[in-house]
């Protein structure tokens, strides 16, 4: 059974679908494509169906990503099968713990930049939704940044899990 790893923003328009890009790209990099899955969500619902922002897209797809989006909701139910939740934000964090049906699934919960050593004080991916195409660039170097340390920490388990 592959490793399972859901990012979730607000919308699941910016952060969350960028994410999933630059990790997905990670995992096929680290010969783990089958080991490890990536999906993205969000807390709300607003955007549900659409497509990323096509800000993202262009960054994305400017930098080497892949970019196919359908925006959804995250479900309290999908912590059942989920081994990794990753927050972009501090409210992501504490929104997607109350959602949790257990503590062991709270306990599944982390900031995408605590796998980043060089990312400081604040853990926070900003969003870059409200600004212009700089912030989408700027929120990339921050998910390439904490992708390749978050793949460090799970790719033990991924692989005991082929074994």
């Amino acid at each position: 059974m592959p490793y399972r790893v859901c990012f979730v923003c607000t919308g699941n328009i910016c952060r969350s679908p960028m994410a999933e890009s630059v990790f997905r790209a990670r995992i096929v990099e680290a010969g783990l494509d089958g080991l490890v899955e990536a999906d993205s969500a969000g807390t709300d619902g607003w955007h549900a169906g659409d497509g990323a922002d096509p800000r993202a897209v262009a960054v994305l797809e400017e930098n080497g990503y892949t970019a196919e989006h359908t925006a959804r909701r995250f479900a309290p139910s999908w912590f059942a099968r989920l081994d990794l939740v990753i927050a972009l934000d501090v409210s992501h964090l504490r929104t997607l713990r109350r959602l949790a049906p257990t503590q062991q699934d709270a306990g599944k919960v982390r900031l995408l930049r605590s796998y980043d050593p060089g990312a400081g004080d604040d853990l926070n991916v900003p969003d870059p939704y409200y600004g212009e195409t700089d912030g989408f660039h700027a929120c990339l170097e921050m998910l390439e940044a904490a992708s390749t340390g978050l793949l460090s920490s799970i790719r033990e388990q991924a692989e005991g899990r082929a074994v």
